[in-house]
């Protein structure tokens, strides 16, 4: 599955590069989701973050965790804006395209609409609720909170985002700012040679021809061209390994991506490094892998997902089980099982940056 952006011959003035505060500060967030995915990012934010301030980022989090809510990333193209500046840019949504992208993120529906809850009747929105109950009880109270008060939702996620930026995160992004306006430079430099087929120049990311465009490895399909919205490069040092890819009607296309690798962290022994291969040279279970990198998944889940029978996910968990790729957890009846990044991270960082595209 593929995310195509069409260049269709547009200029490289239709790609710029630049940081976005807004945009790290999600990305250090997103750690909150899933610790151990992002050690780096959560050693950070157990230092950085009151007990009441974590509590919040906690009751927030399904908006910037495997799918981040698209307000999140620069809303606008053109020179960096501060951290203020993006957050009025979410002030001056209209509620219809902030109450989507919420919805969006909460169902995690990468680019597709949401369901449209200012349909009449109550059919939709208990959908809507119904679909959030199966993934956690987080999900669920932020929905119900955004159908009933959406601008209080809105009102009161501004806060959070000011309070943390200000009193946290404006060191942290003294500390990284050097090192991803540099990135973004060399960026800058790239397109002018480039054009825009600068976007290209992604390891997730192939350029074709006959129409030129750039394909990058994702979970789901979608199209979108600069003919019709600039694309803004945002450099991230806590995005590793994902690279992120926001699109939306009416705004910048966007790509967030890590400005470096993490490193190995390797103790297994050569058997088991084997046996770890052997497992994954199975299409399916590499599959398997790239929806629990994102969010634990039930059985029921998986099979959805793939198209199979709770059984036939079972054996495969069970061998990846087996081999310490994935771990599970029990939450009441429900059995959750999530990648175990580090156990990827021995195998090389190139290959779990490739599960995470």
């Amino acid at each position: 599955m593929v995310v195509t952006i069409r260049l269709d011959g547009s200029a490289g003035d239709r790609v710029t590069a630049r940081c976005s505060p807004l945009a790290e500060l999600s990305a250090c967030l997103h750690a909150v989701d899933d610790p151990r995915h992002h050690p780096g990012s959560a050693e950070w934010l157990r230092s950085a973050l009151s007990d009441e301030l974590a509590g919040q980022a906690r009751a927030w989090s399904p908006l910037w965790g495997a799918f981040r809510a698209r307000y999140l990333l620069p809303l606008v193209d053109g020179p960096e804006r501060g951290l203020d500046q993006e957050l009025a840019d979410i002030d001056g949504l209209p509620l219809a395209a902030f109450v989507d992208m919420t919805a969006q993120a909460l169902l995690g529906q990468s680019q597709r609409r949401s369901p449209d809850l200012a349909a009449d009747g109550g059919a939709t929105r208990s959908r809507f609720l119904g679909r959030l109950n199966v993934i956690s009880e987080g999900h669920l109270d932020l929905g119900r909170r955004l159908l009933a008060d959406p601008e209080d939702v809105r009102a009161r996620l501004l806060v959070f985002l000011e309070t943390v930026g200000s009193s946290v995160f404006d060191a942290e992004w003294a500390r990284l700012r050097p090192r991803l306006d540099a990135d973004a430079v060399e960026r800058s430099r790239s397109r002018r040679t480039l054009g825009a087929a600068v976007i290209g120049g992604f390891p997730i990311a192939t350029l074709r021809d006959d129409p030129p465009r750039v394909e990058f490895d994702k979970l789901y399909h979608a199209t979108a061209s600069l003919a019709d919205a600039p694309c803004v490069l945002v450099p991230s040092a806590h995005i590793d390994p994902h690279t992120i890819i926001k699109h939306h009607p009416a705004f910048p296309i966007v790509i967030q991506y890590p400005v470096a690798p993490s490193p190995p962290q390797s103790t297994a022994s050569l058997d088991l490094m084997r046996a770890r291969f052997g497992v994954l040279a199975d299409d399916t279970r590499v599959r398997l892998c790239r929806y629990m990198l994102r969010r634990p998944e039930t059985t029921s889940d998986l099979a959805a997902r793939m198209h199979m029978t709770r059984p036939q996910i079972s054996r495969h968990l069970r061998r990846l089980r087996e081999v310490g790729l994935v771990t599970g957890e029990r939450h009441g009846a429900m059995v959750r099982y999530r990648l175990n990044t580090g156990a990827f991270h021995a195998l090389g960082p190139d290959l779990l940056a490739a599960l995470s595209r």
